[in-house]
């Protein structure tokens, strides 16, 4: 299936040089969608975010503190991308058609043009997520900069290309991450401990365990085993030994991450539910 946004000519051409350097070799027919993508995440970041919000929730918005509207501002680009890229990526791997057909070797080498093009976009989008990691290290954390450097290693491998048909397949981790944002947002709306954010959370915890453990472990061992026999191939396109180890490096620092999260998650979620035994007891007798 072929990208359904077409590189500009000149561009193709003026990219050729980079993306020798890095033998990055699709990268040229999709320069057009990463760098506006990564524009237009600073752009909602910076302006949309921000001014939306203080006319939607003014009251709220206005009493955060300077830090807490930072994160607010970067959960609401989070919110808008997720949501996108996980349209993105469901369309494009129902419609591919080509995609179904791989065997072993064409997921491993394999590319087509609407996979690169939701690749880019993921890869706009965790460029952008890691400047705002490593300059705001106080609101996110050394494990969101881990993220993003990781996501983003793994969406530039794809451009080699190199687990292309694997790279669409982790990109479906997004589909926990609406109900991410929105578990964040009723935490800042007094909304902590209602029947909505139970019901939210609730998803939360289904999507995540079901898109980010069950199936992201599922991929990546489907994944090592297909670069394992790319890599014993004599002849033809063996995987050099430190394309498989960068690959797998990222990879599973993604899925000890969400295993981390997924427990974190899970103990908030409990602690905001559970009542205290005291409480209990009180109200029994």
């Amino acid at each position: 299936m072929r990208d359904p946004l077409p590189a500009p000519s000149f561009l193709v051409q003026n990219a050729q040089p980079i993306a020798r350097a890095l033998s990055l070799r699709t990268l040229p027919f999709h320069a057009h969608e990463i760098l506006p993508s990564f524009g237009l995440y600073i752009f909602l970041n910076k302006f949309v975010a921000p001014k939306v919000s203080a006319k939607i929730v003014p009251r709220t918005f206005s009493a955060l503190s300077e830090k807490t509207k930072r994160n607010w501002d970067v959960h609401v680009v989070s919110l808008l991308q997720s949501c996108f890229i996980n349209t993105a990526a469901l369309l494009v791997i129902w419609l591919d058609k080509r995609r179904w057909k791989m065997g072993p070797r064409e997921r491993v080498w394999g590319y087509t043009g609407a996979t690169g093009m939701v690749q880019s976009f993921s890869a706009g989008y965790f460029l952008w997520d890691l400047v705002i990691s490593a300059t705001n290290l106080d609101v996110h954390g050394t494990g969101a900069l881990a993220h993003a450097a990781s996501a983003l290693a793994v969406c530039l491998l794809g451009f080699r290309p190199f687990c292309n048909y694997y790279g669409l397949n982790f990109v479906l981790y997004e589909l926990s991450t609406p109900f991410l944002n929105i578990h964040w947002f009723m935490d800042k709306l007094k909304m902590t401990g209602s029947r909505a954010q139970l019901i939210n959370g609730i998803a939360l915890i289904t999507t995540f365990g079901c898109s980010r453990l069950l199936w992201g472990t599922y991929q990546s061992i489907k994944m090592y085993q297909d670069i394992w026999a790319a890599f014993k191939t004599p002849g033809g396109l063996p995987v050099p030994p430190w394309l498989a180890i960068a690959y797998v490096a990222s990879n599973t620092t993604l899925s000890c991450l969400n295993f981390y999260w997924f427990g974190k998650m899970v103990r908030a979620l409990r602690k905001r539910f559970n009542k205290p035994k005291d409480e209990g007891d009180k109200k029994e007798s």
